[in-house]
């Protein structure tokens, strides 16, 4: 028999502020995190705005001096897990260690500190560079600072499947305390990608909004979407086997029933036709749930604001839930949260969780003019109040990669 897991804790670092409460509550009410940049200088890029954190102070939760060895995704990872952990109410000198273990996900890791250390490089020479630049860079990092900050040795990895980093993430987590190689496990995503780098090279890509106005510059599934918004930021969720936090009288918030990961195995940056993989992780997440689609009260969908994922998510959609797809609520929190690229799966998790949790599902703001290719019901603009069971969230990366995973209510 499988072993249930439920979330007994989350935290986030993002936009809104520190901590799942302001995230949630803002998000409820419709308001947009995304601003003008101000970290760095935009003048020569054609991008202006994006979901920057402004007034994220890493001494609250870092001691100063290893502040400064980490990178900003470490930093923005430890604080998300501090909290988390602090609302699970886990006490870890009482908790088997070896069953507890880390899964963060990134997409892109320490690209801040690459940028960096390469100026240091072109500018004085090999000689100066930090012997922390490497550990400081490296993506799996963020699991292993979190790891030796608590103590916890159990199974601790890092997945890095670009924008589904942290569904991943989370659902490879849900899968260790389900085989019983864990009862706790600390999963989420992270990313720092507000720099000139990262920036300039979406830039290249063409994939990233320059609508200078950050009201309304992400606007997914929108005639007049043009690209995505940049996000940072964290989130972090406590997954613990059920029985386990029963017993030790835990605050139970929703419960991990089902998850899907599959590739298109189709192009390096564009979806499949249609939405198929996206369609066959949705369909194998079902599976894993043990449910019927027209259980699923919601998804919290990937939803970009690209031209290209808002309509083939919608075609996947389609062809999974048929009919009722044109009945089931839908919302891209990127309308208010940016795109926080592999840190996204967590911060749409915890939302769906509090959608569940608080009966009210959030909306997708900037929705004024309906594309006739994305034609289904995304919740315009107000969130609606819905006593559902079940809600699924969507994640989609570069390299075709997708994750979905299916949260269920309290009973």
């Amino acid at each position: 028999m499988k072993r249930r897991v439920v979330i007994t804790g989350m935290g986030a670092v993002t936009p809104f502020g520190n901590g799942a409460d302001k995230l949630w509550h803002s998000i409820r009410n419709g308001r947009s995190g995304i601003s003008l940049i101000e970290r760095i200088d935009v003048s020569d890029l054609p991008v202006k705005v994006a979901g920057e954190i402004k007034d994220f102070d890493p001494n609250e939760f870092i001691e100063k001096k290893e502040a400064k060895r980490m990178d900003r995704f470490s930093q923005y990872a430890l604080a998300a897990a501090q909290l988390a952990i602090e609302k699970s109410g886990l006490n870890f000198e009482t908790m088997n260690k070896e069953r507890t273990g880390v899964i963060i996900g990134s997409g892109i890791g320490g690209l801040e500190t690459l940028e960096n250390q390469y100026n240091v490089l072109s500018e004085k020479g090999a000689g100066r560079i930090s012997p922390f630049f490497v550990p400081m860079m490296i993506s799996n990092i963020a699991s292993s600072l979190i790891a030796i900050k608590y103590g916890l040795k159990g199974f601790t990895e890092c997945v890095v499947t670009a924008c589904a980093s942290s569904t991943n993430a989370i659902g490879d987590a849900y899968k260790v305390i389900q085989r019983n190689d864990a009862d706790i496990m600390i999963a989420g995503g992270t990313e720092a990608p507000i720099i000139k780098l990262a920036l300039a090279g979406f830039c290249a890509n063409k994939t990233l909004s320059k609508n200078e106005n950050p009201a309304t510059a992400s606007k997914p599934f929108d005639r007049e979407r043009n690209g995505f918004v940049m996000g940072e930021g964290s989130g972090v969720l406590v997954l613990e086997e059920h029985d386990h936090a029963v017993k030790r009288g835990a605050n139970i918030i929703a419960e991990v029933v089902g998850y899907g990961c599959t590739n298109d195995a189709y192009h390096i940056t564009a979806v499949a036709e249609g939405g198929e993989g996206g369609a066959r992780c949705m369909k194998l997440a079902i599976e894993d749930a043990g449910v019927r689609p027209k259980d699923i009260g919601y998804i919290n969908a990937h939803g970009t604001s690209t031209e290209l994922n808002d309509k083939t998510e919608t075609a996947a959609i389609k062809s999974v839930f048929g009919e009722y797809a044109y009945k089931m609520p839908i919302s891209s929190t990127k309308s208010m949260t940016g795109h926080l690229l592999g840190a996204a799966g967590a911060i749409e998790a915890i939302i769906t969780a509090m959608a569940l949790k608080d009966k009210f599902l959030p909306p997708t703001i900037n929705y004024t003019n309906p594309d006739p290719e994305c034609d289904l019901y995304y919740i315009p603009n107000q969130g609606i109040k819905s006593d559902i069971t079940y809600g699924m969230t969507n994640s989609f990366g570069f390299g075709g990669h997708n994750a979905t995973l299916i949260l269920k209510a309290l009973e």
